[in-house]
């Protein structure tokens, strides 16, 4: 078998109202998504989403002509273009649907079948009162959600803490409530200090009085040694790792034992080969491993494969904020948004390789031309 193209379709849908997240001074008036379809003289097609794929073009004749089986082989020729241009690593989640399709087996099951589902929370991201908020984790247990990430800014902290005990308050020690401080995340042109160590560790224990489940990138990636300090000072988890370029700059953080929960998303960081090993090496030191997923359907899918298959746990990332972000937004591409089922989880599918169905009208009318 060999790969004879490598497509990319360049999407771009409009969404009304916008979705202002904390992150982002600019409120989102627009989705952006690249899938990826590698095409084989077999007719066997794989599929695969998350970055943007930018540049690409430059590198297909390295893959054009290869066998898309020799897994090992592309993930690190993927390695090598990522050090020249961007991240490709929704090409390997392509490569890996190919793999399970001709296997005739799901993806989950090729990286070691641990479970078939796994709990999702429900994971925010746009600005709101504390009144909203509750109001929105209240929701959210009424889909199935068990637990909800609440992310806080950081130059709103007391906002973000009123919020948080809101929905302890509101929906009590029975439903898991998580915090992401975002301090690895940047949007370009974001030069504003990063909130210091003293703060964080104010801000950690005062989750910690909330009953919070982890507390999500607290510090800068670069901080390790305050990482670790702030992990073994800390009462409850510590999380991060959605973003990491490099397999040495995780495994920096694991030596250091700087994160109880690694969080590297598959579609963005490592691939879904790096993050399977990574994943090994975290259950070997007693720390967790759950994937990262603020992408689209496709990247939840790749991600969900990853998790059930390594084990990973015990929670589920799918970014649920509505009105400003629905799973109709998150998966437009899909034929059917992933939704968790009315215990909480979201199942692997039964179908060969990553199971995705896309929706081709979708695809056509908002492909970018």
């Amino acid at each position: 078998m060999r790969i004879t193209a490598v497509r990319l379709d360049r999407l771009r849908r409009r969404i009304d109202p916008p979705f202002r997240a904390t992150w982002d001074p600019v409120p989102r008036t627009h989705v952006d998504a690249t899938v990826v379809r590698v095409e084989t003289d077999a007719g066997v097609v794989g599929v695969g989403s998350g970055d943007t794929m930018a540049g690409f073009e430059a590198f297909e004749h390295l893959f054009v002509g290869t066998d898309p089986l020799r897994l090992a082989r592309q993930v690190r020729v993927i390695e090598t273009v990522n050090f020249h241009a961007g991240r490709f690593w929704p090409l390997e989640a392509a490569l890996w649907d190919i793999a399970g399709q001709v296997a005739g087996l799901p993806v989950a099951t090729l990286l070691g079948g641990a479970t078939t589902r796994v709990r999702a929370y429900a994971s925010t991201g746009e600005l709101k009162t504390p009144e909203q908020r509750v109001e929105s984790a209240l929701a959210a247990r009424d889909e199935g959600y068990g637990a909800m990430k609440i992310r806080i800014a950081r130059d709103d902290l007391d906002g973000g803490l009123a919020a948080v005990r809101g929905v302890r308050e509101a929906l009590g020690d029975d439903f898991t409530v998580l915090v992401d401080l975002n301090q690895s995340w940047r949007m370009a042109g974001d030069v504003d200090p990063a909130l210091d160590i003293k703060t964080v560790t104010r801000t950690v224990d005062q989750l910690a009085d909330l009953g919070v489940g982890w507390v999500e990138e607290p510090l800068p990636y670069a901080d390790v040694a305050g990482l670790a300090q702030l992990r073994r000072a800390a009462r409850t988890a510590i999380a991060g790792g959605e973003m990491l370029a490099t397999f040495d700059d995780a495994w920096r953080l694991l030596e250091a034992d700087a994160l109880d929960v690694f969080q590297m998303d598959c579609v963005l960081s490592l691939g879904i080969s790096g993050c399977r090993t990574f994943a090994e090496l975290t259950h070997h030191r007693h720390r967790q491993f759950t994937p990262h997923t603020w992408t689209n359907g496709l990247g939840v899918l790749a991600n969900l494969h990853l998790s059930a298959g390594v084990g990973g746990g015990p929670w589920f990332e799918l970014p649920y904020d509505p009105d400003g972000w629905t799973p109709e937004r998150r998966d437009f591409m899909l034929a059917e948004p992933i939704r968790p089922d009315p215990d909480g989880y979201v199942t692997v599918p039964d179908a060969a390789g990553l199971g995705a169905v896309l929706d081709e009208d979708a695809i056509a009318r908002w492909r970018v031309t």
